[in-house]
């Protein structure tokens, strides 16, 4: 199965982990609409939406830029319902748009957890309840969310609860529509990173020396485009790493993957354990 002539709508992907996922399926000759707001690049985040659907088109895909803000629920309608009447359908959504900040909740202001809330969980919601009907009508539907294994563990709550809460309601997400849509055939999954991305996020938000430390999107691409080819019927509720999901394919080299540095020296996402004694093992907590 491919990604061939299959509609995919996106929060955000005006760069990084989301333009790489939307670039990957467009080498399969997929439609991609993006919902986004950034049109014009910014100093310490290069990339545009237009920039992003340019790469789409060259990549083979058919671009549809759809400027707005997830957290406006009329521009999430119109534009689920542009994205249906351009492509004839929607086969996919992958929520992808997150706000980030890693302050302390004696530091964090109301305005940025608010903030984080309504594009990260909410936006999710949105999105998806949005595209249920469209959904329906695929054949291999599928809504991906870009959010952690949801765990308990007071350990990852110490230094970002508002963070933590924002991206494990994202997961909350796929936990209930997984179980809520999977009579029609809708599967609802997440994905997570096992090392960190070498994303301007990354770089600016979580620290500026963790180059080395982390693989490109190109890995989250690949693992992402391996969940939308599974049947949709089978493959739901699930809450994926990036590895995990390469490694069942039958990828052995992750190498190709590495942004300069080694793998022993990598960095470990947030709410993620190494896998072994010999994984990566610094912690970006």
């Amino acid at each position: 199965m491919t990604l061939a002539g299959k509609t995919l709508i996106m929060s955000g992907g005006s760069r990084g982990i989301g333009e790489a996922i939307a670039v990957r399926a467009a080498r399969d000759g997929a439609n991609v609409a993006l919902l986004a707001k950034t049109t014009e690049p910014h100093p310490a985040l290069p990339g545009t939406i237009h920039t992003a659907a340019a790469a789409i088109e060259e990549a083979g895909g058919h671009a549809l830029p759809l400027v707005g803000d997830i957290r406006d629920d009329a521009f999430v309608l119109d534009a689920v319902a542009q994205t249906a009447e351009t492509f004839g359908g929607i086969d996919i959504v992958v929520n992808n748009a997150s706000a980030i900040d890693l302050s302390s909740t004696a530091d964090v202001t109301m305005k940025k957890y608010d903030l984080m809330n309504d594009i990260n969980t909410r936006g999710s919601f949105l999105l998806a309840k949005s595209c249920i009907e469209h959904l329906k009508a695929s054949d291999n539907a599928h809504i991906l969310t870009l959010s952690p294994p949801i765990t308990l563990d007071p350990k990852w709550f110490k230094t970002a609860t508002a963070y933590t809460i924002a991206k494990f309601g994202m997961s909350l997400v796929t936990l209930g529509l997984s179980e809520e849509l999977r009579e029609f055939g809708i599967a609802a999954n997440s994905l997570w990173p096992r090392t960190a991305i070498d994303t301007a996020a990354v770089r600016n938000v979580v620290g500026p020396g963790l180059g080395a430390h982390s693989r490109t999107p190109a890995i989250m691409a690949d693992a992402a485009y391996e969940i939308l080819i599974q049947p949709s019927r089978e493959y739901t509720g699930q809450f994926l790493i990036d590895d995990d999901v390469l490694e069942a394919a039958g990828v052995t080299d992750f190498s190709v993957y590495l942004n300069g540095g080694e793998e022993f020296d990598l960095a470990l996402d947030f709410w993620v354990e190494p896998k072994g004694p010999h994984d990566p093992g610094l912690s970006l907590h």
